[in-house]
């Protein structure tokens, strides 16, 4: 049982020594390096999807070594968890002795001073009684000990005088705010929840006959309000702070060569009650990339933008079914997208829903701001410029059962292939099509191409530990400035009688950290002792004795 306990202690004395603090802070900076390489699936699901599909048998170790999931995998959690115990282990004991340090007096002049690091001897014509009151006043900001010539290890009067304690208080405070820091992250990222919202901000460059009336509001009143939305284990989708607001319209600023310079979205916003006010009464903000709309407990962002081309497809009835899409952005600089169709066709033509279904109309294809055309028969469509200036699309039409009516969620950016495959879809036609241009299918059916609206993306944050993160680094940031700058030092002064009248004094220095800086400090003190003037001032032989 003895050799238990005594292995216990030895491990909770290696587990909470600091050395092994900082080993563990590494580790886990280390341990999150896959987190930012690998994509996670708290992040986005699909792309793990994509990677273990197109890595096979290594992306298969990967997900058994949970680097899917890093910062919720049980070997982070361990690590984190025993760096928590490692630094509070190392602060408790550091505080208790720095209190006890704190309390104690200064240690008592050794014997011989002139041993010290810094050392100065000098003569005053002023009585002891007269250099101990002056000794007093210049060390009245040091917290000092007297020791009486009975006491003093040589016998003589003497002042002991010690400054810096705030460098380990520093030291402890900066340790405090890395564990709060720490705290802070864990506790925000168990309660916070982000969400993602695209939304049509105008009308673009489509015809006023094919645009349609775009919903341009989001009302943080339902998780189903998101298109994306992820959240903390402890928030169940009931604690959303209501808000409300209206994206007026999105301006991208482009260089001559294409990249962007600022995006800018305005708004209109409410919070509370008062989003049931006419929107005339809600305030107006211009949302800036990297300047947030902050609100009482959320923060808007404008993370991103694309297109959303419009296209109608009318039936020989005479029936139109018109959509606007947002297109997936594949080329980030010039905007060439991508993206997926699908209409139902009205329901007086195929009463039958079985035929319905056979009869519905998918369209996959590109869309390019800025068309330009290439290859041999200049049918390849790429994108010149990111602007919306020469819309066009190259599509694929098919027709078939698009999976509208089969209960289970279809990606709007691409269709499924199985459909493709098993000939329940069917690929009618090829075309491209700038601007109000149509095609007209085998069985009189009319496609035509509108134009196109911008979206922006809008992220939706709440995490109610973020001040608190900004508090405990700032804390952090000051205090490891103290405990560099702040020097932890000693001086000792010892008074004598002197034979011939007057007072001898002899002083000693010694810093307890770095004493770079600290002897000017110290010779300061024994120049006002002595009333000499600055060594600047005088000639090199009148310079007080220094050892």
């Amino acid at each position: 049982m003895k050799l238990i306990v005594s292995y216990l202690r030895k491990a909770w004395h290696w587990l909470t020594s600091m050395r092994t603090a900082l080993a563990l802070l590494f580790l886990l900076a280390l341990a999150a390096i896959p987190g930012s390489l690998l994509p996670q699936r708290d992040l986005n699901e699909s792309n793990v999807t994509d990677f273990i599909e197109s890595h096979g048998k290594v992306a298969e170790i990967y997900d058994k070594l949970q680097l899917f999931d890093v910062f919720s995998s049980i070997w982070f959690q361990a690590i984190f968890i025993l760096l928590m115990i490692s630094l509070v282990g190392c602060i408790i004991p550091r505080s208790w002795e720095h209190y006890k340090a704190w309390k104690t007096p200064p240690t008592r002049a050794p014997k011989y001073l002139d041993k010290m690091p810094l050392h100065a001897e000098g003569h005053s014509e002023h009585s002891p009684e007269e250099i101990e009151e002056a000794t007093r006043k210049l060390l009245k900001k040091w917290r000092v000990s007297e020791t009486s010539a009975e006491d003093d290890r040589a016998g003589l009067k003497s002042f002991s005088a010690e400054r810096g304690y705030a460098r380990e208080l520093c030291n402890l405070i900066f340790h405090v705010a890395l564990v709060a820091i720490l705290v802070t992250v864990a506790a925000g990222r168990l309660v916070n929840y982000e969400g993602q919202v695209i939304v049509v901000t105008e009308s673009g460059s489509q015809g006023k006959e094919a645009s349609l009336e775009q919903s341009t509001e989001f009302c943080n009143t339902s998780t189903s309000n998101y298109d994306s939305f992820r959240a903390g284990s402890l928030f169940d989708g009931t604690g959303l702070h209501p808000f409300c607001f209206v994206a007026h319209d999105f301006t991208a600023d482009y260089l001559d060569n294409g990249q962007a310079e600022m995006f800018t979205s305005n708004v209109s916003y409410a919070e509370g009650d008062d989003i049931y006010t006419d929107h005339s009464s809600w305030k107006d903000y211009e949302l800036r990339v990297n300047h947030p709309l902050r609100l009482s407990h959320n923060r808007v962002y404008l993370q991103g933008h694309g297109y959303a081309p419009t296209v109608t497809v009318e039936w020989p009835n005479g029936e139109k079914r018109t959509q606007t899409i947002q297109f997936r952005p594949d080329d980030m600089v010039r905007f060439l997208s991508s993206g997926v169709m699908r209409f139902d066709p009205p329901a007086g033509m195929y009463p039958d829903l079985f035929e319905r279904r056979q009869n519905q109309i998918a369209i996959q294809g590109l869309f390019a701001p800025t068309a330009q055309w290439s290859g041999e028969n200049g049918q390849l469509l790429t994108s010149a410029y990111p602007g919306l200036t020469d819309p066009a699309l190259a599509i694929d039409i098919y027709r078939g059962d698009a999976g509208l009516d089969t209960g289970t969620a279809q990606s709007i950016f691409d269709l499924d292939s199985s459909l493709v495959h098993s000939g329940q879809l069917q690929k009618i036609d090829r075309v491209n099509l700038s601007q109000n241009e149509s095609v007209t299918l085998d069985d009189g059916t009319k496609v035509t191409f509108n134009g196109a609206s911008q979206f922006a993306n809008y992220q939706i944050s709440y995490d109610p530990f973020q001040k608190w993160v900004l508090v405990s680094a700032l804390l952090m940031l000051v205090s490891l400035v103290g405990s560099l700058v702040i020097k932890r030092r000693r001086i000792w002064v010892r008074i004598s009688p002197a034979a011939d009248g007057g007072t001898d004094i002899q002083m000693g220095g010694l810093a307890r950290t770095d004493r770079a800086g600290w002897s000017e400090e110290f010779y300061a003190v024994h120049r006002a002792l002595l009333e000499l003037p600055d060594p600047d001032e005088v000639e090199e032989d009148e310079i007080w004795v220094e050892d």
